[in-house]
């Protein structure tokens, strides 16, 4: 089934939950967008969090679930979704997250291990909670950043903030 991994881990590290004023199916039409357009790009890692390795280069590499596997997110992919997306919106989504170290500069870049997340966004009208799992890796990027990382983005989609925290009382 497109967008759901069957075996998704049960035991999450992070959730965080977001009101939307958008509908389901424009916010997921924007966040395959997002996920496409960050696919291989280079980022500095002060863009996505506190630095915990210096002068460190950061890609991303996305893939949408289908059923046990994952699909990486391009051109094709991000087309399949959109055809899905004429007939209703998905309730869940999940997604393999890729996360590339380098260090060093473009000449002499060095790769360090990379992280490997399990991205799970779960719809419910007005509602979206994001849960990410760490499969493995040293974990340089914390569960929090990802998602406030993968939030700003959709966010700089609009003029609107599209996604707000719901902050849950202690």
């Amino acid at each position: 089934m497109l967008g759901f991994y069957e075996n998704f881990p049960a035991n999450i590290h992070r959730i965080a939950t977001f009101t939307t004023s958008i509908s389901t199916k424009r916010l997921q039409r924007r966040l395959i967008n997002v996920l496409h357009d960050v696919n291989r790009r280079k980022f500095r890692f002060e863009e996505i969090a506190c630095p915990t390795v210096p002068e460190c280069t950061i890609i991303f590499e996305a893939g949408l679930a289908e059923a046990e596997s994952f699909n990486y997110i391009d051109e094709e992919e991000t087309r399949k979704v959109f055809t899905a997306l004429r007939e209703a919106p998905f309730q869940t989504m999940d997604f393999f997250w890729a996360v590339r170290y380098y260090k060093g500069t473009e000449e002499n870049k060095i790769p360090l291990k990379f992280d490997y997340y399990l991205l799970r966004f779960v719809f419910d009208r007005n509602i979206l909670e994001i849960q990410v799992f760490h499969e493995r890796g040293p974990r340089y990027i914390f569960p929090e950043d990802i998602i406030t990382f993968l939030v700003n983005e959709v966010n700089k989609t609009s003029s609107r903030k599209t996604l707000k925290r719901v902050e849950i009382e202690p």
